[in-house]
């Protein structure tokens, strides 16, 4: 769900300084893996209620500013001397608006300098255009991108209905998150492509998930979404507070340290608003850019 905006601003990451220890734990009350999932779905509000949602609209800030990467050690020097100075630190919180609708059509707009990049993705096809980086043409995903999108969930998440989607799940161990006990499930695509989700054990929400790594410095590093801040909409339990962080390659200690870090602070969600799939094309993202009313809009309408 929210994860898909974190893809989305790859290319704004700020970058931040903490560390991702893996703290095994005694197994909680032992349950199997579909049981897990059965209660997971349960906590989110149950499976009816969310195979009744068809739209979602998402409203609110995301971290995407300032300059805070861990300094490292200057070549050829030993590490514990002549360290570079620390870079500015402060965050800059951009509005956004994601609008969802199944099957697997999303749109973002994000308003960056007072201008508004906005990327569709139509279920097959997705296009984009970002006029803070002085590209103002409306420009197709890339393979890499398109690769990318059409893995990411529906709007439910991958253990609602995980079944008919094709995925098997596996529970492989217990750890702690954030100081809390979580089940460790695997879960593998009818695709192949596998990923790892950790499940709060009291609460039976999701507490983590094994994101989609991301290329740093010329290095794909492992990244991990944090969902936090639960609250009640429609019925359904959703997250207010996203955090993604993106792994070093090399560990330190138990540690793998965190060298990019963004955090998305929810504002509002909508259950079945009124989409049309107009609004998820490349005809409406042109009449967004030439300033003309579109299907959602007249003409942009990111939150302030």
């Amino acid at each position: 769900m929210l994860h898909r905006l974190i893809v989305f601003l790859v290319m704004l990451t700020t970058v931040t300084s903490f560390a991702s220890v893996v703290e095994k734990t005694q197994m909680p009350e032992k349950l199997p893996a579909t049981e897990i999932a059965e209660r997971n779905a349960t906590a989110r509000g149950g499976l009816q209620k969310w195979r009744s949602v068809q739209t979602l609209t998402i409203t609110g800030k995301v971290e995407a500013g300032g300059n805070n990467r861990s300094t490292l050690p200057l070549p050829g020097r030993k590490e514990s001397h002549f360290m570079p100075p620390p870079r500015p630190t402060e965050q800059v919180r951009l509005p956004f608006v994601m609008e969802l609708k199944r099957p697997r059509k999303m749109r973002v707009e994000v308003e960056f300098n007072g201008q508004t990049a906005i990327q569709v993705f139509d279920g097959t096809n997705g296009w984009k255009v970002r006029p803070f980086l002085n590209r103002k043409e409306i420009e197709p995903y890339t393979d890499e991108e398109l690769k990318t999108v059409t893995a990411q969930d529906d709007l439910d998440g991958p253990l609602i209905d995980y079944a008919a989607k094709g995925t098997t799940i596996e529970l492989i161990g217990a750890e702690k998150v954030e100081g809390r006990d979580t089940y460790r499930l695997k879960l593998t695509t009818k695709s192949g492509k596998t990923r790892d989700l950790w499940i709060d054990a009291k609460t039976y929400l999701e507490a983590k998930m094994e994101g989609t790594p991301r290329r740093l410095d010329g290095k794909y590093h492992a990244v991990e979404v944090y969902f936090r801040d639960y609250r009640t909409v429609g019925g359904l339990q959703i997250p207010f507070v996203l955090e993604s962080k993106v792994l070093n390659t090399q560990k330190t200690g138990l540690a793998l340290p965190t060298i990019a870090s963004e955090q998305i602070l929810v504002e509002k969600v909508e259950v079945n608003p009124q989409l049309k799939d107009a609004a998820f094309s490349r005809a409406d993202l042109e009449a967004a850019v030439s300033g003309k009313t579109t299907a959602t809009m007249a003409p942009l309408k990111v939150a302030r």
